[in-house]
């Protein structure tokens, strides 16, 4: 396992990198694009993606600053869950395996063992693509966008799809197609995505950091993080401060 940090912004694609070793990579912080075989991808701490051998990426960092964590899998690991052929690169990061992503970037190590989540993470994780989705995955990466830089129009369906010029149906439509879950079901993820990590910097004001990340109270918060992960947000501060 190893940490890469892209301390500068490049706006643009990169030069082609071809992978050398299979693996896994999740999005520590920020948010980047990465384009392999012409499909592109938008890479966050929701969404990580399948590094397979041979294959060449390039890749874009808009804002920098990006962090990620690539976890290599040996090679019969990857045939057993994977298989020769891999249908598309995507893997849903649920907040469940963000959590263990970040305890285990804390630790090295992991309470459970590593194999076995890692195996879960993979053969339950990979993002089936529709074949045909409906609308651009531009527009969804446009939606999403806007989400993760806490436009303020994108706290409202109605209000982000007059802000992307398109309806909300199909908005919607588009977007569930392309990311695997409606706008507000993303939108809530995002958010405690940004509750786990302010609560990993040591974050105790439960009150003040609901109304920060956008929940309605700290309640909301409450049964937002324990429906999501399955632990109220006081077990969090104990698993981060062990």
């Amino acid at each position: 396992m190893r940490v890469v940090a892209c301390a500068a912004s490049h706006r643009g694609w990169s030069a082609p990198e071809e992978a050398g070793s299979a693996g896994i990579v999740l999005a520590h912080r920020g948010m980047f694009r990465m384009l392999s075989d012409g499909q592109r991808q938008t890479v966050d701490p929701t969404v990580g993606y399948l590094q397979t051998p041979g294959r060449e990426h390039r890749f874009a960092h808009p804002a920098g600053g990006d962090v990620c964590t690539f976890i290599a899998v040996r090679e019969a690991l990857w045939l057993t869950v994977i298989g020769e052929q891999v249908p598309t690169s995507a893997v849903v990061v649920d907040a469940r395996v963000e959590l263990a992503h970040r305890l285990l970037l804390r630790t090295m190590r992991d309470a459970a063992d590593p194999v076995e989540r890692l195996v879960d993470a993979l053969t339950t994780a990979v993002c089936p693509r529709p074949a045909r989705a409906p609308g651009h995955a531009d527009l969804a990466d446009r939606a999403r966008e806007a989400i993760l830089a806490d436009d303020p129009d994108s706290a409202d369906l109605v209000r982000l799809a007059r802000t992307l010029r398109v309806s909300p149906a199909h908005l919607s439509r588009t977007f569930r197609g392309h990311v695997g879950m409606t706008v507000s079901r993303y939108r809530n993820r995002v958010r405690v995505s940004r509750v786990l990590a302010r609560i990993e910097e040591g974050e105790t004001d439960l009150a003040g950091l609901a109304w920060s990340v956008g929940f309605a109270d700290q309640a909301h918060l409450s049964r937002t993080v324990r429906a999501e992960l399955g632990y109220s947000p006081r077990h969090l501060r104990r698993l981060f401060s062990t």
